[in-house]
């Protein structure tokens, strides 16, 4: 388990992190969301021990990082991929973290196959790894310790579709198995499927915080019929907040209920269902605006 109780840290008068407090549970998948430098790798560093908070704590598994007893043989933790020696083979890497953390050398050839590292690319001088496999090198690293939690900072950036969907897989097969896991990405359509929670950090301060359901259900129902205006009119008669635009309607309710008014006005459907992968891209936007880098489009 992570807890994490109004954590702050402030580098002279700028707060990278504000008071933020949030846990992730043994059996889960939590997506840290946030644009960059909204503060969600600092917050990571301070959970880590890597940098000291202003205030508040963070603890993993009951005690903070710091005080746990070995901690790489209890959390395994990914910040920075590429923070990596080139010179190294991959091979090299993960014994020399075995021998630091006192893990059997039989880890490393556990690790390498649980990333998908063949013998012969783990035999290559990292410096000739692509991106992706200095990822899956990073994510053996983070598991030599055979640990029970995992803090993992953009762990499938540089990977491959097929790479992508391996990593969804692994990581959510060992939450199934009881682990925990921290998961900070910017890829939403993967979040969106393996997270069981989602906390977005926007400015250093949680800007919403919950089970994907409830935030995403929050988002409503997609639907379009033959008769628009029809269906909106019916809809909003029955209570409903409707909101429309060129992919249809969005409707503050639940799709069974938007089918029984459908029905009721007698107005057919051609599409219905929650709002799915663009509901997650359209609350990050919305709840995180005032961090754009970006202008409004035309």
């Amino acid at each position: 388990m992570i807890t994490v109780e109004n954590l702050t840290k402030r580098y002279g008068g700028f707060t990278a992190v504000d008071d933020i407090s949030f846990t992730v549970r043994p059996g889960s998948v939590v997506g840290f969301l946030g644009p960059n430098g909204a503060g969600k790798s600092t917050a990571m560093r301070m959970m880590t021990g890597l940098t000291p908070p202003t205030s508040g704590h963070s603890t993993i598994l009951g005690r903070s990082y710091r005080d746990l007893p070995n901690p790489a043989r209890h959390v395994g933790v990914m910040l920075d991929a590429a923070a990596q020696h080139p010179g190294r083979t991959g091979k090299e890497v993960l014994h020399l973290i075995g021998m630091t953390i006192g893990a059997p050398q039989s880890r490393v050839d556990a690790s390498l196959e649980l990333v998908g590292l063949t013998s012969t690319e783990a035999k290559r001088r990292v410096r000739n790894y692509s991106l992706g496999m200095r990822q899956r090198l990073g994510l053996a690293g983070a598991l030599m310790g055979d640990p029970q939690v995992l803090i993992l900072d953009e762990p499938a950036n540089g990977l491959d579709p097929q790479g992508i969907h391996w990593m969804r897989q692994l990581l959510r097969a060992y939450a199934d198995q009881g682990g925990t896991v921290l998961l900070s990405s910017h890829l939403l359509h993967e979040v969106q499927i393996i997270a069981d929670e989602l906390v977005m950090i926007g400015r250093g301060r949680i800007v919403a915080h919950g089970s994907k359901a409830e935030l995403l259900g929050a988002q409503g129902t997609r639907v379009a019929g033959l008769d628009g205006e029809r269906l909106a009119a019916a809809l909003r008669s029955a209570g409903y907040e409707v909101s429309g635009d060129r992919a249809g309607l969005l409707v503050s309710a639940t799709p069974e209920q938007v089918g029984r008014v459908a029905l009721e006005a007698g107005v057919v459907l051609t599409e219905l269902h929650t709002s799915g992968a663009e509901g997650l891209e359209q609350l990050f936007l919305d709840l995180t605006a005032a961090d754009s880098r970006e202008g409004v489009a035309a």
